[in-house]
């Protein structure tokens, strides 16, 4: 099997896999968006980040990924077999393709075992496979509309309801969403883009060192997979380290009333919509500073997240010609001292 590519040896791009690891440190805070150029490592970054993981302990024999003990309602009755068998699987990554069909994603019934023997049992979707782990979805914005309802109704529950030809399914689905996509072949639906906790925009690298480096490396891992990932082993177990001792640290990283009003008064002077900006602004600044070793949220930490978490909940203003990160980095710099 061939080795996946180290997250470690991904050049540049610091923004992007700073997000996906404050995602796999908070999975509340509701997945990483990533906007940009085709070819510049946005699905190589996501599947590196889930093959470095940790595998994860599931109910044995369970379709649905389901963690032993957990009370969440699953067809496969694992409340029934919770304590007999555990097994270890590695931590899924589900690409979602955009010609995907309803059934395909969220279930349907067996139509051979209904066939074959009568019996009506339900056959698990993309939804379920991606239970606990990575859901990614490339061109997103391209998604027809009733896949994106879907997913916003998943999104808000972290449940599966799946009720046709006489089944009653009801699982749970909670995954990292991570979609990517390119602004210039159309918009992703304001519901759907607020659903993402951070955004992310991904360039194509110009400096001519970085672009050399980086197909030095590719090169490097097509010829010798096995040698290129060897290379970058300390490098990728002291990133699993950090990530394992920031999930640890992370219920109890502090947050102070100041650090509340720092970021209520952030997103009130960009015009954030709703409140999910704050609260999502909140969840992120805890996780850098869980990456970061810290006990508590400070100014810093706020100002690190503040543009991947507002940068897509900004009201347009026609009479201001500057992008959403300019205005939230003058914002930053005007409440936050240097």
């Amino acid at each position: 099997m061939k080795a996946p590519f180290p997250f470690s040896a991904i050049v540049g791009q610091s923004e992007m896999k700073q997000a996906l690891l404050m995602a796999a440190v908070e999975p509340r805070l509701g997945g990483v968006m990533v906007f940009g150029d085709r070819g510049t490592g946005k699905s190589t970054a996501v599947r590196a980040l889930a093959a470095l993981l940790p595998p994860m302990t599931i109910v044995a024999g369970c379709r649905y990924g389901c963690a032993p003990g957990d009370p969440a309602p699953c067809p496969d009755d694992c409340r029934a077999r919770a304590g007999k068998a555990v097994a270890e699987v590695p931590v899924p990554f589900i690409d979602l393709p955009l010609g995907a069909t309803e059934d395909r994603v969220v279930g349907s019934l067996d139509l051979e075992r209904a066939l074959a023997t009568g019996e009506k049992r339900f056959e698990p979707g993309l939804l379920a496979k991606a239970n606990r782990g990575f859901l990614y979805i490339d061109e997103i914005n391209l998604l027809e509309d009733h896949l994106v309802d879907l997913l916003l109704d998943v999104a808000v529950s972290g449940q599966n309801l799946v009720e046709r030809e006489g089944l009653s399914i009801r699982h749970a689905a909670r995954f990292i969403l991570v979609g990517s996509g390119n602004p210039e072949e159309g918009e992703l639906r304001p519901q759907l883009l607020d659903r993402f906790g951070l955004s992310v925009d991904v360039r194509t690298p110009t400096e001519l060192a970085d672009r050399i480096e980086i197909v030095k490396r590719c090169d490097r891992f097509d010829r010798d997979p096995q040698g290129f990932a060897a290379t970058y082993a300390a490098e990728e177990a002291a990133t699993l380290a950090r990530i394992a001792a920031a999930r640890k640290r992370l219920p109890k990283v502090e947050v102070a009333d100041a650090m509340l009003e720092l970021g209520s008064r952030l997103c009130q002077a960009v015009g954030a919509d709703g409140l999910r900006g704050e609260l999502t602004l909140l969840r992120a600044a805890r996780a850098a500073a869980a990456l970061a070793g810290k006990k508590a949220v400070t100014a810093h930490h706020v100002g690190e997240v503040a543009t991947l978490a507002l940068r897509h909940r900004l009201r347009r203003n026609v009479t201001d010609d500057v992008g959403s990160t300019v205005r939230i980095t003058r914002a930053v710099a005007e409440l936050i001292a240097a």
